[in-house]
């Protein structure tokens, strides 16, 4: 099973306490899974869809809880190489279906006209935990979030560019949370890659199951990354080292083959000495080994002065 369907299943198991909250819920689950179809003498149906079966179960009895309507449930078969099954939860003119697309925000009245709505009801999301409750019904329909293994990445899906700006108005409402727009062939993608931006998100739906496994993970890969970072430093320094070393050895031999070390001053020539002794040596261990002991910085001007001596030779 997924990380998607690990959280969607979690939040599939929490029944919001406020009614707003569950109006607000069923509101962004209808908007983002729901169609309209006529049922004859300009009446409406409304039909859910959902390959998640705890989905279904939970949406059938919110939609009881809050409107006391019983709605239909359907099995469909699926199609493709999964084949799974399709759950259609169905609302008809007899159980107030006109009423309730009403008071979610989806059939609206403009000049004595029906009109179907495109974003989102701001009547709906007045209040922060029906923004919350709403951001969970999107995101049970149509939500993803990939496994934090691979990388982090939370999306929202839809064909209508109008909500897809509600959606990300919606997010951005809540603080230090950064969502944008991409266009994918002829949907509207919201998403965001920050993982704090992701685990503030999960915390906001209630997903706290799958927050600490967010949060685990996230945790390990940066201990990981810092690791990686910090071994990749210290090979960089032994690298730097050892180039540093085979200069400065390459000097002294030049000096050598050429005039011979005793044409040094012996401040440089015990050095040279030191550097030929211990090549593998940084700068602080080589001054070290010197009696008196010279700082780096002290080791470095002799280094220099014997690059500046080869270079005369």
């Amino acid at each position: 099973m997924s990380f998607t369907s690990d959280i969607k299943n979690e939040l599939a198991r929490l029944t919001p306490e406020r009614k707003c909250c569950m109006l607000a819920q069923i509101a962004g689950f209808m908007r983002i899974c729901g169609s309209i179809g006529l049922a004859g003498r300009g009446k409406f149906k409304i039909v859910m869809s959902t390959d998640n079966p705890a989905i279904a179960r939970h949406f059938k009895t919110l939609i009881k809880s809050y409107f006391n309507v019983d709605a239909g449930l359907e099995v469909g078969e699926g199609s493709g190489i999964n084949k799974k099954k399709n759950y259609f939860i169905t609302i008809m003119p007899e159980d107030r279906s006109e009423e309730i697309l009403r008071e979610t925000g989806i059939l609206m009245i403009r000049e004595g006209m029906n009109f179907i709505s495109d974003g989102i009801y701001r009547e709906i999301i007045k209040k922060k935990c029906c923004k919350k409750a709403y951001l969970r019904g999107l995101f049970i329909g149509s939500g993803v979030i990939t496994d934090p293994e691979r990388n982090y990445h939370f999306e929202i899906t839809t064909s209508s560019e109008i909500l897809a700006q509600d959606i990300v108005r919606l997010l951005n409402s809540f603080k230090d949370i950064n969502a944008k727009i991409i266009k994918r062939r002829k949907e509207f993608v919201v998403y965001i890659k920050n993982s704090e931006e992701i685990s503030d998100i999960l915390a906001m739906m209630e997903a706290h199951n799958q927050l600490f496994i967010f949060e685990d993970m996230r945790i390990r890969k940066e201990i990981k990354n810092r690791a990686n970072r910090i071994n990749n430093c210290d090979q960089a320094n032994i690298d730097k080292t050892v180039k540093a070393s085979e200069r400065h050895i390459a000097n002294i031999k030049k000096i050598e083959e050429r005039v011979g070390l005793d044409k040094l001053p012996e401040k440089l020539r015990v050095v040279a000495k030191a550097r030929i002794d211990y090549p593998e040596a940084s700068l602080v261990e080589l001054g070290q080994l010197l009696d008196p002991p010279l700082k780096k910085s002290g080791i470095n001007k002799r280094l220099a002065k014997l690059e500046e001596f080869a270079n005369r030779c």
